[in-house]
């Protein structure tokens, strides 16, 4: 089974020390994390992790089956990248002096999608949110303007046939003894959904 690049998506409650008992499940098994962001989902008081790797279908079927038995992790869904629409955001800081005098800024700014956040008469800042080749494309670009810093974000991603995980909780609330298996609706026809 040929390895590729998988986005985790985990519904967690807010606890202290979550975060460390996942990233350990990950570094046990030797799993390079490639993008790891965290932030409030659409239910209040529950929160939720994108994780980005790279590895084999099996091998992240039973990572999310390790995850879900965390006692705070509500579900645990796993996708390819054509299964999802993601993006990341990044910030490119250069001299101001060098960048006004020999570039076209609105030209530079049409043709890579990027914006201006901040102008200072020190340095100038410019952001593109997209996928990694595009922000890395810019950073080309920005090398031959003494490029002073860059940042890029973790990856923030939405499941595209996804009805959202709020719909999923009311289900498994109103199933009997919360013993039902949920059908998965939010990926691909592959058994991709554990019983909670």
């Amino acid at each position: 089974m040929s390895k590729q690049e998988y986005t985790i998506t985990i519904y967690t409650e807010n606890h202290i020390g979550l975060l460390t008992r996942i990233a350990t499940i990950f570094s046990r098994r030797k799993i390079n994390i490639e993008s790891f962001n965290t932030s409030p989902s659409e239910i209040e008081s529950v929160f939720r992790f994108t994780i980005v790797i790279n590895t084999t279908e099996e091998f992240v079927k039973k990572l999310c089956r390790q995850i879900e038995r965390q006692v705070e992790v509500l579900r645990a869904y796993y996708n390819t990248n054509e299964e999802i629409i993601w993006q990341e955001m990044a910030l490119y800081k250069v001299p101001t002096k060098i960048i006004a005098e020999t570039v076209k800024v609105e030209r530079l700014l049409r043709e890579y999608g990027a914006k201006v956040v901040v102008i200072r008469t020190d340095f100038t800042i410019f952001e593109v949110t997209g996928h990694r080749e595009e922000t890395e494309k810019f950073i080309k670009v920005l090398e031959q303007y003494n490029l002073i810093e860059f940042v890029r974000s973790a990856r923030i991603a939405i499941i595209k046939a996804s009805e959202g995980f709020h719909k999923k909780l009311k289900e498994f609330e109103s199933s009997e003894h919360g013993e039902k298996q949920f059908e998965n609706k939010f990926l691909t026809s592959k058994e991709k959904i554990f019983t909670m």
